[in-house]
């Protein structure tokens, strides 16, 4: 055997060990068979309010009662929570989150696909339920995810996903949302002077094959409405619905510009837009409340963009576009450390958007941007059994603590990688 042989078979062999390595153990709870009470917490409610001293009871899968003194059904867990707080499942949004494990090993990264124009293509289909980062997001009390394909020009359709389950299928609560386009940048000040032209031209070539895509996708619509028997074409019948407005462009942009062409291209094509990332939102907020625009601000921790700009505007920017009447979801872009996400919330409470609608921008205003308001997001009867339990204020860094979830009534294990970690590490501190 050939020593180039023998190197590709161990290679091949050590990327399969490594990805076994890159699985998790925790088993997904099983379906809720009996009722639980959950007695005398906080419930943070979201959409009525927080009520101290309640009783809150999940039947089913779902929350079935609210209130003070409920009685406990025959058989039921109860859960003593006088002191502790009981929010909603929090929801993350615009997140590459078991689509990416480690990004230096390409055999764990799938939040892309090769080519510029991928409409068609779901990213859900790729979600990892094994990924060792989900049990360290669950931990800060998330419960479900946007999974977001990244890509080049025309990214993909990205769903939601529940973050206990089995696999991809399991855990998809929402398929299909939108469509992700990530908006051509202009060339800025820090491309040399000779490749700017260059760089100039390929902007304007994006932006050119944009408009030509959505305008052959939107004759197809046409054609189609007119006779649903032609000729099927994946990528553009994959855009049929967003003409429609049953179906959302998400747009990721960042700059002033990129913002504006963003909501004149909506405009230009009768689309129902989402803009993702949003640094300069706060810049046109007018604009955005009154093309009826929602935001998922994706730079909670963000630096200023600009020398003369404030040093809190990243802080400050979701109060902003709130005031402005701008729907306002916070959310996070990256996997691993989107377990922060209820702090990045904390920072936005802090700096003028205030405790309920900061909890709101990672609750209940997701679910309404996603469409699934009607079962997540608050605590109401009815409503899906998909929330934490939490010692603190879930969005304060020392108080947060969550110490029980449950999604649709299934109890969820929330060990994970960090607090093995930790508690090895303990043994050898008390042992000195």
């Amino acid at each position: 055997m050939k020593l180039s042989t023998k190197l590709l078979l161990s290679s091949a062999c050590a990327l399969a060990i490594n990805t076994i390595a890159f699985a998790h153990d925790m088993i997904p709870g099983t379906p809720q068979k009996n009722a639980i009470l959950i007695k005398g917490a906080t419930l943070h409610t979201v959409a009525n309010g927080v009520l101290v001293g309640s009783d809150i009871l999940l039947e089913n899968g779902k929350i079935s009662a609210i209130g003070k003194q409920l009685k406990a059904p025959e058989a039921s867990t109860i859960i003593n929570a006088q002191g502790q707080h009981v929010y909603p499942g929090l929801i993350l949004t615009a997140s590459q989150l078991g689509l990416r494990e480690i990004g230096a090993v390409r055999a764990t990264v799938d939040d892309r696909e090769v080519g510029e124009d991928n409409p068609h293509l779901l990213a859900h289909v790729a979600f990892n339920t094994d990924s060792e980062i989900v049990p360290t997001i669950r931990a800060n009390g998330i419960t479900h995810t946007q999974v977001t394909p990244v890509g080049r020009l025309i990214a993909g359709q990205s769903s939601l996903v529940n973050l206990d389950a089995w696999n991809a299928d399991d855990a998809l609560t929402k398929s299909a949302i939108g469509i992700h386009v990530n908006w051509p940048s202009q060339p800025g000040y820090w491309v040399a002077k000779k490749q700017r032209p260059k760089a100039l031209e390929k902007y304007q070539e994006q932006l050119a094959r944009l408009t030509d895509y959505f305008e052959q996708a939107q004759r197809y619509h046409i054609a189609y409405q007119h006779d649903n028997t032609i000729a099927k074409d994946i990528r553009w019948h994959a855009m049929v619905d967003l003409f429609n407005q049953n179906k959302t462009l998400f747009v990721h942009a960042e700059a002033i510009n990129e913002i504006e062409q963003a909501m004149r291209f909506a405009k230009q094509f009768n689309l129902k837009m989402v803009l993702i990332g949003a640094s300069d939102a706060w810049m046109v907020k007018e604009q955005l409340a009154a093309s009826n625009i929602a935001v998922i601000y994706t730079n909670a921790f963000g630096l200023p963009s600009r020398s003369d700009e404030d040093i809190d505007q990243a802080f400050k920017t979701p109060s902003q576009l709130t005031n402005a009447g701008v729907t306002t979801a916070i959310g996070y872009e990256s996997a691993w450390d989107s377990r922060s996400l209820a702090f990045a919330a904390g920072m936005a409470a802090k700096y003028g958007l205030g405790k309920e609608q900061a909890l709101k921008a990672i609750t209940l205003i997701p679910a309404q941007i996603l469409g699934v308001a009607d079962i997540l997001g608050s605590l109401e009867v009815g409503k899906s059994a998909s929330l934490v339990i939490s010692q603190g204020d879930i969005m304060d860094y020392q108080g947060h603590k969550v110490i029980n979830m449950f999604i649709d009534g299934r109890a969820v294990d929330l060990n994970n990688r960090h607090r093995q970690l930790y508690e090895k590490y303990q043994q050898k501190v008390t042992a000195n």
